[in-house]
């Protein structure tokens, strides 16, 4: 069952958000609106405003409020997406060009920058301090996890601490700050909230290191770009920090550059498949997924917990 069959019960309040982003990102530029709308409309799951619409419905849920926090989170995703394609040179984001290889990186840039003013712009719908106050960390925190994955580009030296810290300053604190803030805007118990961040966490860090798992196990017609791209632009993952304990693997995988030629790059994936990495790298996010569902287990039982469970569930299973 895919994502989108879960929750078709939201497929009303959803369309709502839709309009917002689509409201939100008009400028006045004419470059600005088209770039925008390029990435907006090139297909994401728009995960994170779902979970902040089933995270709002733990509190008295009222979409013309929550609205405006969904649609704030997904402008954050998608402007950080932006200033990642112009980082890493990618020419390909979901099988569509990207914004800086269909105009250039200068356009890239002030539409990355135009659409994080237009989210911050969006959450100041919410009349409550300490939800900006989360926010305002969480975009921190986002910017602090992309330089330190331009910092350790190509470091092979690394530990799993720094992989784990990038992950959760890249990923897992937005969807963290999704259910949170989804919370907090429909007036929900501290307690739940709390509780909702944490699982938001969880799912957040199973769902990049799933990410990063696919980027080797995928095909490059379902990723949207060639397979082992990570590795291949200098990110060291999972799969490869657990594929380099083993010294003489360790010794190929540092030939990587990101001029090498496409076969040499494939006889490194399949290495990497070979040597149990993957495997051992999918029960470490397994593991994330079981602490997720006893934050669940802790919630009022509705048809958000149990969406949400089911959501968790398929991020565990997903093959692309």
């Amino acid at each position: 069952m895919k994502y989108k069959l879960k929750y078709s019960f939201l497929n009303s309040d959803l369309q709502l958000v839709e309009k917002e982003l689509e409201a939100a990102i008009h400028a006045d530029s004419s470059v600005l609106t088209e770039a925008s709308l390029h990435l907006l409309q090139s297909g994401g799951k728009r995960i994170r405003p779902v979970f902040v619409l089933l995270a709002a419905r733990f509190g008295d849920y009222d979409i013309h409020v929550v609205k405006h926090v969904a649609a704030t989170l997904e402008l954050i995703h998608t402007a950080s997406l932006v200033h990642d394609d112009v980082v890493d040179d990618a020419d390909l984001r979901r099988g569509s060009a990207t914004i800086k290889s269909k105009w250039d990186n200068r356009v890239a840039m002030y539409t990355g920058d135009y659409i994080f003013a237009r989210a911050l712009e969006m959450m100041s719908e919410i009349n409550n301090p300490r939800a900006h106050q989360i926010l305002a960390n969480t975009m921190v925190e986002l910017c602090l996890g992309e330089i330190e994955q331009i910092k350790d580009k190509f470091n092979f030296e690394q530990n799993w601490r720094i992989y784990f810290r990038r992950i959760k300053r890249k990923t897992a604190l937005l969807i963290a700050s999704s259910c949170q803030l989804g919370a907090i805007a429909t007036g929900a118990d501290e307690r739940i909230q709390r509780r909702l961040f944490r699982f938001g966490y969880y799912v957040g860090m199973s769902y990049q290191i799933m990410d990063d798992i696919l980027d080797f196990t995928a095909s490059e017609a379902e990723l949207g770009k060639p397979a082992g791209s990570d590795l291949l632009q200098g990110n060291i993952t999972l799969p490869v920090l657990i594929a380099m304990k083993n010294p003489a693997l360790k010794e190929i995988i540092k030939t990587v550059h990101e001029e090498m030629l496409k076969e040499d790059m494939g006889a490194i994936i399949q290495a990497i498949k070979a040597s149990g990495a993957i495997e051992q790298a999918t029960r470490i996010s397994d593991q994330y997924l079981e602490k997720a569902f006893r934050e669940l287990e802790e919630l009022p039982s509705n048809k958000a917990r149990k969406t949400l469970s089911q959501i968790a569930q398929n991020i565990g299973k997903r093959k692309f």
